[in-house]
């Protein structure tokens, strides 16, 4: 099996995406985190820039990595001066990395346009770069900016290019697409001349401004590149990489190339999950590959047929990329999606019966009323135990109230009371929030966490509500769906009433209840001692 070498750039290009913004705890976070997925390169910034990525090259020397090497990006050296005077690149040596990954013109207008200059220097500058840092023993990737426009400009300049850097010394010559307007059939095409011409390897670094970063990427390694570089969720400048999400499984699972072991492609999701977080964005849920809709399914033929061979509706088996299957259970749910769940809840449901049929209408009844449980699987949950008498009932609302008071120019002021009985004992709190529901959440925590102490390590991490009947103005009824997290897992609860505090209320209690299952389903600590639960009069 051939090998391509992953090179990640989500440090650096990736950051330059619109409200990316990464600390270098956060770098140094995810660069343990690619390590571990097993990427032959990590480009962690631009030291001439940035005190930031100045910091980070010196503190990423204290990691134990075992399969990456780490690079540091910056450009040729400026025209008319030599390249050991110049101060990027001698910022490149200062970091003390083993890896230069530095860019330079192959497009003439660029050259004879933004930096102003012949394109005889612009060779000059290229050779001379890449020999200088060559000198000091760094293995040195050659970053052709703008080739493909390049390319089709003046291709005989374009290939001068790419050789000046090869006779030079470079290890790896990568193509760029910069502006990703360049569409599959010109990047094999160039990709492919390319390879004729030089005898060291020959990359692709594509972008997607015209959705094509993942298919340009596959065309240049079928056109014979072996280096690849893109970023984690398809992060970067406008409309971002090449999604390496996408290209690696692509190549490994589709093309037989090898990027990584088996193991490593398994925790793909998990690692894009995991940088999404770092970086405070989510994954998009129809995202290929690592998305959470990318193996779910709804519709009922199609349930009824993977449950009986996957493979007639997905492409390859989830567990490979680290992914799981799902089956959705909503209106158009059939009663093959209702028992595929139920299986997947190892509830004891071995046939179609009418108790199944009872909840199937239950469900279509909630959803006519604009609950939507395919996007809040806790609550789902605990409909289908409590209708399948899975769910016993541990705690009692007997009231709450909510104040909400606002004097002069202080701010808000927001306090909840609430009255629960638990195991016959009545317990009456009360707790301020940054707004009504925060304050009931805190309010209801403090009610119970004397009895359930693992809630202290939950808290909401999402919020969001949405008018299902806009004509109704202001007293429109409204759903509201939570996610909760304990830091190591997370699930979405629902809730749907005219009154916003009501269906608030509904999807917070949820999720309590949710984390109150059992310690086999819970996804709170593993150490909470909770049994089967549940609550009424929600």
């Amino acid at each position: 099996m051939n090998q391509v070498k992953i090179f990640d750039t989500t440090l650096r290009d990736g950051t330059q995406g619109e409200g990316i913004s990464l600390t270098v705890e956060d770098k140094l976070k995810i660069a343990r985190k690619l390590d571990e997925l097993g990427v032959h390169y990590i480009e962690g910034g631009w030291p001439g820039s940035n005190y930031k990525d100045i910091e980070f090259f010196e503190r990423v020397k204290e990691l134990p990595l075992q399969h990456a090497k780490i690079s540091a990006f910056g450009s040729t050296r400026r025209k008319g001066i030599p390249a050991k005077e110049d101060t990027n690149l001698n910022r490149i040596l200062e970091t003390g990395v083993s890896v230069a990954s530095i860019f330079g013109k192959s497009w003439d207008f660029h050259v004879e346009t933004a930096i102003q200059t012949t394109l005889e220097e612009n060779l000059a500058m290229i050779a001379d770069s890449v020999s200088y840092l060559k000198s000091h023993g760094l293995e040195v990737i050659y970053l052709a900016e703008h080739f493909f426009d390049g390319f089709k400009h003046n291709e005989a300049y374009a290939l001068n290019t790419v050789k000046a850097a090869a006779a030079a010394g470079a290890d790896c010559v990568v193509l760029c697409d910069t502006n990703g307007g360049t569409l599959p059939d010109g990047i094999a095409a160039a990709v492919g001349r390319v390879c004729k011409e030089l005898s060291i390897p020959v990359g692709i670094h594509a972008h997607n401004d015209c959705e094509l970063g993942v298919a340009n990427t596959l065309a240049a390694v079928q056109a014979g590149a072996r280096h690849v570089q893109g970023t984690f969720n398809g992060l970067g400048e406008r409309c971002g990489n090449a999604n390496l999400c996408s290209v690696i499984p692509n190549l490994q699972l589709k093309m037989q190339y090898r990027c990584v072991t088996d193991d490593q492609l398994a925790g793909l999701t998990q690692t894009a999950r995991y940088i999404s977080e770092i970086a405070n964005i989510h994954v998009s849920p129809n995202q290929p590959f690592v998305g959470a809709s990318a193996f779910a399914h709804k519709g009922g033929i199609h349930v009824s047929a993977i449950l009986k061979a996957s493979s007639t509706y997905e492409h390859i088996s989830p567990e490979l990329v680290g992914n799981k299957q799902r089956v959705l259970v909503s209106e158009l749910a059939g009663q093959s999606n209702l028992l595929a769940k139920a299986q997947d809840l190892n509830l004891d449901v071995t046939r179609q019966t009418d108790k199944t049929k009872a909840v199937i209408e239950q469900i279509k009844a909630l959803e006519h009323q604009g609950y939507q449980f395919e996007g809040a699987d806790a609550s789902l949950e605990l409909l289908l135990r409590e209708a399948f008498g899975e769910l016993e009932h541990i705690f009692t609302l007997e009231s709450f109230k909510l104040l909400v008071e606002k004097s002069g120019d202080n701010p808000f002021l927001s306090e909840a009371f609430v009255k629960v009985r638990v195991h016959g004992e009545s317990i009456f709190t009360a707790a301020e929030g940054n707004g009504p529901v925060n304050a009931l959440d805190n309010a209801l925590r403090k009610a119970l966490v004397k009895y359930y102490p693992a809630i202290a390590h939950m808290h909401l991490a999402d919020y969001k509500v949405r008018v299902i009947d806009e004509k109704d103005a202001t007293a429109a009824k409204v759903r509201v769906l939570i996610e909760t997290t304990d830091y190591k897992n997370s699930w979405n609860t629902v809730g749907v009433s005219d009154n916003i505090i009501e269906a608030s209320w509904q999807a917070l209690v949820d999720s309590i209840r949710y984390a109150l299952i059992g310690k086999e389903r819970s996804a709170i600590a593993e150490d909470a001692p909770f049994g089967k639960a549940g609550l009424i009069n929600h």
